[in-house]
């Protein structure tokens, strides 16, 4: 690209969005993202739930770079299971929907089902845990309790 031309301002990244407190967020699987039998490589389901677990946070204004860098903290996985149900494969458009489960001072459990049209591909409980700088488990900061509060699923 030249300096003359300009990227048109409606190209950006997809965010997903909340539907009935649960976020939507939708990829396709990539050439890179295939192993040598053209599946999805195991790792990568995980990199999917973790960029819609990203943009679910940033679609609650939790702003973690902010948090970082003013030393408040960060989230850190502390607790991961998942299911492998089937496997997605080249240019499959994969929907992940993630939900707040349970909410805790210093963590939080996020459901997490990699969808391909309405069959689930794979599914996971990830607990992501409040760190401060240090690395010890921190409280979460009282606005973003109280907005995953807002979307968490009934019990």
């Amino acid at each position: 690209m030249n300096v003359s031309e300009k990227v048109p301002d409606d190209v950006k990244p997809h965010d997903g969005r909340f539907v009935d407190g649960k976020h939507y967020f939708a990829c396709r699987v990539y050439f890179e993202d295939t192993d040598f039998s053209g599946i999805v490589y195991h790792a990568n389901y995980l990199r999917y739930m973790e960029r819609a677990r990203s943009d679910m946070l940033r679609g609650l204004d939790m702003d973690q770079a902010a948090a970082y860098d003013s030393g408040e903290g960060v989230y850190a996985v502390a607790d991961l299971s998942i299911k492998y149900v089937r496997p997605a494969k080249l240019d499959n458009d994969l929907v992940i929907v993630s939900s707040v489960e349970k909410l805790r001072a210093a963590s939080v459990i996020i459901k997490q089902t990699i969808f391909r049209e309405n069959e689930e591909i794979a599914s996971a409980m990830v607990q992501a845990a409040f760190l401060a700088p240090s690395g010890r488990p921190r409280r979460q900061p009282e606005a973003w309790t109280k907005a995953f509060a807002s979307v968490m699923v009934p019990q």
